[in-house]
C-alpha cells in the first residue's frame, strides 16, 4: 500500500466506526450497549490519526504541499535506508471492505442463519422467582420462560398465558422457533434461547415477533425435561428492538 493511501483508509475506518457508533444505534448490531463509548473513542482516534498522516505527507485534501519533496530526495532517502518507505504492507487493504460496509451499507444483525447453526444455551440457575403478573399474559423474557419452566419447583408457568418477543427461526420439521442471541461482549460470542412454537404458522425467517399463548404441556414442569415450547394463542410482528440482543448476566428474578 503506498504511503499516501494509508491517512484516507486511517479516516475511512473512523468514519464507518463514528457511523454506526456516534450518529446511529447501528453498532449495537455487533457490541453490547455497554461498549458502544469504545467504539466512538476509537472511530475519534482513527479519524484523528488519519487528518495527521495527512497533513504530514501533504495530501491535497488539506490544500498543502509537504515541502522540500523530490524524486531526489526519496531516492537519496530510499538508498540509505535500503528500502522503500513510501509503501506499507499490502495487508492492509484487507480494512478497506469492511470500512467502505460501515460506510455504504452496515451488516445487519445476527439473527436466525446463526441461531439455526448453535447449541441452544441451558440458561444459568434462578435463585428465586417473583409471583407473576396477576392479571393478563405475564410478560417473560426467553431467559425467564426457560428458567421457570426447566428450574421452578412450584410450576408457575402451569396454566399462564404468558407474552415474549423474539425473532423467527424455521425448524427442519415445519415447526419454529421463537429466539434470542445472548451476548457477553459482542456478536462473536452470541449464544442462542429458543422456544418452540406450536399452533401457529411460520412467518418469514428473522421477522420479530410478539406472541402469547400457554407452555405446551409436554414433561415436568420444574424438571429438565419440560418442554421448551409454547401453544401460541396470538401473534403480532414487531419492528426489529434498537438492541437486539440480551447481555449474558446472572440471571436473578
Amino acid at each position: 500500500m503506498r504511503r499516501t493511501f494509508q491517512p484516507l483508509l486511517l479516516l475511512l475506518t473512523g468514519a464507518g466506526i463514528l457511523r454506526v457508533s456516534l450518529f446511529s444505534d447501528i453498532g449495537l448490531r455487533y457490541v453490547k450497549e455497554g461498549l458502544q463509548p469504545f467504539l466512538v473513542a476509537s472511530g475519534i482516534v482513527l479519524c484523528a490519526l488519519g487528518l495527521i498522516g495527512a497533513r504530514r505527507d501533504g495530501l491535497p485534501l488539506l490544500g498543502r504541499r509537504q515541502e522540500h519533496d523530490s524524486p531526489h530526495r526519496d531516492a537519496t532517502m530510499q538508498a540509505e535506508h535500503g528500502h522503500d518507505h513510501s509503501h506499507g504492507p499490502r495487508i492492509a487493504w484487507l480494512l478497506l471492505p469492511p470500512a467502505l460496509a460501515l460506510l455504504l451499507f452496515a451488516p445487519p444483525a445476527l439473527g436466525s442463519y446463526t441461531a439455526a447453526r448453535d447449541n441452544p444455551k441451558i440458561v444459568e440457575d434462578y435463585e428465586r422467582f417473583e409471583p407473576l403478573s396477576a392479571h393478563g399474559p405475564a410478560p417473560l423474557s426467553l431467559t425467564e420462560f426457560i428458567a421457570r419452566a426447566q428450574q421452578d419447583d412450584k410450576q408457575s408457568l402451569k396454566g399462564r398465558t404468558v407474552l415474549m418477543q423474539g425473532f423467527v427461526t424455521p425448524r427442519e420439521d415445519g415447526t419454529w422457533d421463537l429466539t434470542r442471541l445472548l451476548v457477553a461482549c459482542c456478536a462473536a460470542d452470541a449464544q442462542s434461547l429458543t422456544v418452540t412454537m406450536h399452533g401457529a404458522k411460520t412467518p418469514p425467517a428473522d421477522t420479530w415477533v410478539k406472541v402469547t399463548g400457554t407452555w405446551h404441556p409436554h414433561g415436568a414442569l420444574g424438571t429438565t425435561s419440560a418442554a421448551l415450547a409454547l401453544d401460541v394463542a396470538t401473534i403480532e410482528r414487531i419492528p426489529e428492538p434498537p438492541v437486539p440482543y440480551i447481555d449474558r448476566a446472572p440471571a436473578v428474578a
